[in-house]
């Protein structure tokens, strides 16, 4: 049995519906089994199991059986009353990998981010803590450490307003990044849960051609047929921002338009490795705006 903890979230919830479709055995790990995206893993095939990574108790019953963790839960995205980078990134999935232990779980699937990436911030401080505990706990694990969500970056929350014409760059946009789809992430949970080669190791993941914000914008110019407006953020006012909050999920965003700013490219070897064939971000921005 394969238990899948943040199968409500964007990756999660690929992964479990992938594995439904090649009709592995999954549980979902939910906290409301009523809910509409609880309602659809359970359609799709899904055994689901009532926790919380903030419930030690409830985590110890769902593991019971199981063979496979993959951990996928953040609360950068999405959350509930109580969730918190520290509540859910960092203790709850520490909790979840001392649970696996006790349990021996034979293999732990670890989705954190790309360690060119600075972890200054409150997520990186909690992935890395999460890697390395992962790392010295004597189980059979896969870490996958993605660049940055094309999905997520293209966004208007994120500053990435195509449809309204404007978009925010970080930095001088010119820093190359390895832009990588939540599909291929799941594919890649996916490849790396029976995959002898990636046990025990941190892989490195990303899309097969590292381009700039600025080329990315640029693709997205040809695809929709009109200019978009660029407005630029600086690195020192990403930095003059990160001083003057002393929130943590501000903190960590600003932290990671920095790494933005910086640039990520990932070597493509780990395609090979896992046997994916990773989008392009030019295909991905063709798919999404079609002419």
């Amino acid at each position: 049995m394969i238990l899948v903890v943040g199968s409500t979230g964007i990756v999660g919830g690929i992964v479990t519906r992938k594995l439904c479709v090649m009709k592995r055995a999954v549980t979902a790990l939910v906290r409301d089994p009523k809910s509409a995206k609880a309602s659809a893993l359970k359609d799709a095939g899904a055994k689901l199991a009532v926790g919380d990574l903030k419930d030690r108790e409830s985590i110890q019953r769902a593991l019971a059986g199981v063979e496979t963790v993959i951990c996928t839960a953040s609360a950068t995205l999405s959350r509930r009353e109580g969730d918190s980078i520290e509540t859910v990134d960092r203790k709850g999935n520490q909790d979840l990998i001392r649970a696996a232990r006790t349990a021996k779980v034979p293999r732990f699937v670890y989705v954190s981010y790309s360690r060119n990436m600075a972890d200054d911030f409150p997520l990186g401080v909690a992935k890395r803590e999460g890697e390395r505990m992962l790392e010295s706990s004597g189980l059979d694990y896969v870490i996958l450490l993605p660049s940055c969500f094309i999905d997520v970056w293209t966004t208007p929350p994120v500053g990435f307003d195509v449809a309204g014409g404007k978009v925010r760059i970080y930095g001088s946009g010119d820093a190359k990044i390895s832009y990588i789809t939540v599909e291929d992430v799941a594919s890649a949970v996916v490849a790396a849960l029976d995959n002898p080669k990636a046990g025990r190791r941190a892989i490195p993941i990303g899309g097969p051609m590292a381009v700039s914000q600025r080329e990315l914008v640029g693709l997205f110019e040809k695809a929709a047929g009109k200019k978009i407006q660029i407005e630029q953020m600086a690195e020192d006012e990403i930095q003059t921002a990160r001083a003057g909050t002393s929130d943590p999920l501000m903190s960590t965003f600003l932290g990671l338009f920095a790494a933005l700013a910086r640039g990520d490219e990932i070597p493509s070897s780990w395609a090979s490795l896992l046997n994916v064939r990773p989008t392009s971000a030019a295909d991905w921005v063709k798919r999404t705006f079609p002419r």
